[in-house]
């Protein structure tokens, strides 16, 4: 929306929400965030406030019903919010409702809005706030029987606040996550935008998500987005908050540590490539992870080794079966392991951690083995908005990266869930690991399907695997044509009725 007629902006400086918005809250109106217990409503409140102060030197007041002013400033301080110093500031005002609220309690219906409003008005004025925050107005609202009372008091709460100009933030408790938008069910009708924040619990894990209900006569993004609470950061929503446009991409190559897997990608990896590699387990996946990081220590580069299915002593012990000595790797300090389970946090917080970890080690390459850990624990969607948000950090650093994934099955692959294909979609290389099935052995085979920007090898090579490492052969001859469209792996090389040709490119 274009013209005189476009309603201005304010940024919230929450990381990611305000791509959500596409610009930030309405100005000079009042927001309605309403959530479920700890869905992050009173997090969301204190950081528009902060960040208001900090990116864009706005004052603001903050009026609490519930928490203590002390909690508040205690609670912010661990988020790295100076509450107290910008009080002393001036930059920063407090008009505590909650003690009134308990004064009053007796005389149900007796709340005098009257006397908050003035206060609100006194401090914005002394302050010169842009911006206040009202948390919670269950906890006020809960004196009123009467629907149309609480209705009217909001209205006049709302006009207060936009006949002084300022931008606000009014938090409100729903009981359920999918029912309905607040408790009262009056408030999305006075106020000019609703946010909800979710807190879901899905397949045994805690998942938030928030979601743009109205936005009166603003555009904006629609749906659901994931976001995460960073003890550093706050408010991240993923991947929103990493995505930014460059039309910049690398014609540099390196090496993936196999002399001829490079051969077969036109002369080894583009620098800023995402490769994924799949396969059933036991086909080289990790293997080829540990090849390409030795390939980084022998460039004299940094590679950040992450995995989410074992122990650093199992890495190493691994890696010590192929002659690979990943524990001095790792002294020449070229090389740090990431080691855990996968069930351990949320994916989002996985997300988080490796980002902190390339912004501190600074690597030119990236390993994780396997993304199918992850898969354990998280829904295909969830999964891809890491990916997502991954490849955007990846990308503007310009980290060559190798993804290993295990679709299902050890010797003959299920067909593969559409989440392969949309994973593959977002990389620039995806090598297929396989086993064949011969007369009277089970071989193994390895093919590039997709090498953007790039020539390569079509041809389905045979790959054995020894103590000094992946060897890549010939050609397979006389391998069924599977590739037709979407892959099917389920259909198994040598399957009865399979058209067989010795060109797999078809």
């Amino acid at each position: 929306m274009t013209g005189s007629n476009t309603i201005a902006r304010i940024p919230t400086g929450i990381n990611g929400f305000d791509h959500v918005t596409l610009g930030g809250l309405p100005a000079g109106r009042s927001t309605l965030v309403s959530g479920t217990t700890g869905s992050g409503k009173t997090l969301f409140a204190v950081e528009f406030l902060s960040r208001g102060i900090t990116r864009f030197n706005e004052p603001g007041v903050f009026v609490t019903f519930e928490e203590t002013i002390t909690d508040i400033r205690r609670n912010s301080a661990s988020l790295g919010f100076p509450i107290q110093l910008w009080e002393d500031e001036g930059k920063w005002a407090f008009v505590e409702a909650s003690a009134s609220i308990g004064e009053d309690a007796p005389a149900v219906g007796a709340y005098d809005f009257g006397a908050l409003v003035a206060r609100i008005e006194h401090a914005v004025r002394q302050t010169g706030a842009r911006r206040v925050a009202l948390d919670s107005l269950n906890a006020i609202f809960t004196r009123f029987a009467d629907i149309s009372v609480v209705r009217h008091e909001l209205f006049r709460v709302a006009s207060a606040l936009k006949a002084l100009g300022v931008t606000s933030v009014l938090t409100a408790e729903r009981p359920e996550e999918y029912d309905g938008v607040t408790r009262y069910g009056v408030e999305p009708f006075v106020l000019d935008n609703v946010i909800i924040l979710r807190n879901v619990l899905r397949q045994g894990r805690r998942s938030r998500t928030v979601e743009i209900v109205k936005f009166r006569g603003a555009p904006h993004r629609t749906g659901e987005w994931l976001f995460t609470i960073d003890p550093r950061d706050g408010i991240v929503v993923v991947p929103l908050a990493f995505l930014t446009p460059s039309d910049h991409a690398s014609l540099a190559r390196v090496s993936s540590g196999i002399p001829e897997l490079d051969e077969m990608c036109g002369g080894g990896f583009y620098r800023d490539a995402i490769v994924v590699m799949t396969g059933p387990t036991g086909t080289g996946k990790t293997l080829a992870s540990l090849r390409f990081a030795a390939a980084a220590v022998e460039a004299g580069e940094r590679c950040l080794l992450c995995t989410f299915d074992g122990t650093r002593g199992q890495l190493f012990r691994t890696a010590a079966s192929w002659g690979l000595d990943l524990k001095a790797m790792q002294a020449s300090g070229l090389v740090r392991v990431m080691s855990g389970y996968a069930e351990v946090t949320s994916p989002e917080d996985h997300f988080l951690q490796l980002r902190r970890a390339i912004e501190e080690f600074a690597p030119a390459r990236l390993v994780i083995d396997t993304l199918s850990a992850l898969e354990r624990v998280v829904a295909p969607r969830t999964l891809l908005g890491f990916i997502i948000a991954l490849g955007a950090v990846l990308r503007q650093s310009e980290i060559t990266t190798l993804l290993t994934r295990t679709p299902c099955g050890r010797l003959i692959s299920a067909d593969a869930p559409v989440i392969t294909s949309d994973i593959a979609g977002l990389s620039d290389v995806w090598i297929q690991l396989r086993y064949v099935e011969g007369p009277a052995e089970i071989q193994r085979a390895i093919a590039v399907l997709q090498a953007r920007g790039s020539a390569h090898d079509y041809r389905i090579r045979q790959f054995r695997i020894d103590g000094t490492g992946m060897h890549i052969g010939e050609p397979l001859r006389g391998v069924p044509h599977v590739f037709t469209g979407a892959i099917s792996p389920g259909i198994a090389w040598g399957s009865p009725g399979s058209e067989v040709t010795e060109d797999p490119s078809g």
